[in-house]
């Protein structure tokens, strides 16, 4: 049988049934799955060290930093808390940012969505709007309310710059994603390239510049049947063949035993 290759997924730290829990939701697990890779549910601890965590992820073949309903705290990106702001994990946050400079320096595939997106944002330098829709001239880029799961249905265009990773993998200029968050990149961290943009100019889609691996992060959410969507599937295709490189390139070599 054929070895999948191993990706750490984020958990987010939220309460159930009045304790303590680490937790990602199936949608996340279920598309590694589909494309062949192997998931393992990464806990986070707010005094996570750079060494643990580098050691931590040499077991691995890639990392998923995922959506959540919480954000980084305003403070680890020098900002003042808006009043729309207020749902944080300060364990994934610690755990984030120092994981992606872990996970790059190891040439690890890396892929982010939605909160993930804005973690590499921030753990390169830059800054979030709290709430896009309050920006003048932005579009709402929150969820609509409507039936069960209409909000992951395509809400608004989006341009691929030429270029880079994402038109790499995809090669129409434009596609339409869904919509989910409130924040944004308000300034790009030095070291990342915007590759793909919302009509209203906001990022959409970023990734590190001259980075060994595979390293790109999306606002919207590729993990919804990315199956039925061929810019979501080429993302999973792009980032499943970069972990079986990975794995490939890494696997240890059998010797036979002498004498045998």
């Amino acid at each position: 049988m054929q070895t999948r290759p191993l990706v750490g997924v984020i958990a987010c730290r939220r309460e159930v049934e009045g304790h303590p829990a680490h937790m990602v939701t199936d949608k996340y697990l279920s598309a590694l799955r589909d494309y062949g890779l192997e998931p393992i549910i990464l806990p986070v601890w707010e005094d996570v060290e750079v060494s643990a965590a580098t050691a931590l992820l040499m077991r691995l073949d890639g990392l998923l930093l995922t959506g959540s309903y919480t954000n980084m705290e305003p403070a680890r990106y020098g900002a003042i808390r808006a009043p729309e702001n207020i749902r944080d994990d300060y364990h994934r946050d610690a755990s984030a940012l120092a994981w992606i400079p872990a996970a790059l320096d190891l040439g690890m595939p890396l892929l982010g969505v939605c909160r993930g997106f804005q973690e590499l944002n921030v753990a390169f330098g830059g800054t979030l709007y709290q709430a896009v829709q309050q920006q003048p001239g932005m579009l709402d880029h929150r969820e609509s309310p409507g039936e069960k799961h209409a909000q992951y249905s395509p809400s608004h265009d989006l341009e691929i710059l030429p270029g880079g990773v994402l038109s790499r993998l995809y090669g129409e200029r434009h596609a339409r994603v869904n919509s989910l968050h409130q924040q944004g990149i308000e300034y790009l961290g030095p070291g990342l390239v915007a590759e793909a943009t919302a009509p209203d100019g906001l990022i959409e889609a970023i990734s590190v510049a001259d980075a060994p691996g595979f390293s790109l992060a999306v606002q919207w959410h590729p993990e919804w049947h990315p199956r039925d969507h061929s810019l979501y599937d080429a993302l999973f295709q792009g980032f499943a063949q970069a972990c079986r490189d990975r794995l490939s390139a890494n696997k240890p070599v059998l010797v036979e035993p002498a004498g045998a």
